[in-house]
């Protein structure tokens, strides 16, 4: 396992690695000029791992293995808001299996852990912690390390007491949220700016606070989604969530309106930051997320649980009020394919589909129907 530190003027890269009988041997190394040297330094260290005779990773702890994995091939190319995700999945493995290897592991083992593991945890946070267990475990696989991937075809347990429902805004509520924040909008206040450009783009809150003026297209009313702000390191950018979601958004009249007067208002140049504040930074999550529950309550807008992320789904449920193709709303949002879209939005969908069924049902009825000449009888049957 490598961390990353600054030392004064340089950065300094500490590795850790497996040994044998479960202990580490731990490497550190000073004086690298950038943030960027330090990382390939570290990368190169870990891929030694792989290196460590067969033996020896047949006996190392399946936590330590994980590690070791994550370590090498996520780590250096995930955020460290993604990293919690790996780390805690680590504790779990190392706080059920403690030392037992990866080898030592069946698939009823695996199958005890994840049921443990579900009793206290909603579906979706089992799902996600199986997922990366089961990459580890491919990993493990091709390496030789073991036979078979005993995390294939088991049983999801999961507590859907654990679910946290967000009620979503009705279209008439999106209406006085998109007004309201409009009427709100200042120069020196950028989170309802933010909260505007959410609601009419269904952006993510990293994408939106990476937007530089140079990626807003006010010609062909375009936006590009090509990087996220990275919170943790506010003079960085990072990749966007996954490879689809570096995309091209259309965007309204309005919203081009507000955006190009905002950019005239600042005097701002294309490498500039759209949503930086006064104080020169862009609001936090915290910051913004404040001002949409205050602006909610203001409209007396009731919700549980409703956070920035949500005016996503608030994007996806008008935009389908609308009959706009779920394909098309696919790509706008940026998922790899229809299905993702589907998965996630399965509750507006189904939600649409039933408008859309009233509407089929009605249209169908009307090949039945036509009108009369005769005032007194405006609907003949055929």
């Amino acid at each position: 396992m490598a961390s990353i530190k600054r030392r004064g003027n340089f950065w300094q890269a500490r590795v850790s690695r497996y040994i044998q009988d479960g202990e580490r041997q731990y490497v550190s190394k000073s004086g690298f000029r950038t943030k960027k040297e330090a990382e390939i330094y570290a990368n190169q260290a870990e891929i030694e791992v792989q290196k460590t005779p067969l033996q020896k990773r047949l006996e190392q702890p399946f936590y330590d293995y994980f590690d070791d994995w994550y370590t090498t091939y996520r780590k250096p190319k995930i955020s460290e808001a993604s990293q919690r995700a790996y780390v805690h999945t680590e504790n779990q493995l190392k706080k059920y299996f403690n030392d037992r290897s990866i080898s030592a592991i069946s698939r009823k083992d695996y199958q005890d852990f994840i049921s443990s593991y579900g009793k206290n945890h909603a579906p979706k946070t089992v799902k996600r912690l199986n997922n990366l267990i089961k990459s580890c475990v491919d990993n493990a696989v091709y390496d030789e390390v073991i036979k078979k991937n005993f995390t294939k075809n088991i049983t999801f347990v999961a507590n859907k007491n654990k679910i946290r429902n967000v009620e979503n805004l009705n279209i008439k509520e999106i209406k006085k949220l998109i007004k309201y924040t409009y009427a709100k909008l200042n120069p020196n206040k950028m989170s309802y700016y933010m909260i505007f450009t959410a609601i009419l783009t269904g952006a993510r809150l990293s994408e939106i606070a990476g937007l530089q003026w140079g990626d807003i297209n006010f010609t062909f009313k375009i936006i590009s989604i090509t990087k996220a702000y990275d919170y943790f390191h506010p003079s960085e950018f990072k990749p966007t969530k996954t490879e689809s979601s570096v995309r091209k958004i259309r965007i309204n009249d309005e919203l081009v309106k507000v955006l190009k007067n905002l950019k005239k208002s600042k005097g701002a140049k294309a490498n500039d930051l759209a949503f930086v504040g006064s104080n020169g930074l862009v609001p936090s999550s915290n910051a913004v997320n404040k001002v949409l529950r205050s602006s909610l309550s203001v409209l007396n807008i009731t919700k549980t649980n409703y956070h920035f992320h949500s005016l996503r789904h608030a994007h996806v449920a008008y935009l389908l009020s609308r009959g706009v193709d779920i394909y098309a709303i696919s790509k706008r949002l940026g998922h790899s394919n229809i299905g993702v879209t589907m998965e996630v939005y399965a509750y507006l969908i189904e939600e649409s589909k039933k408008k859309n069924d009233d509407k089929i049902v009605h249209s169908l009825d009307n090949l039945f129907v036509t009108k009369s000449s005769n005032p007194n009888n405006t609907k003949q049957q055929i």
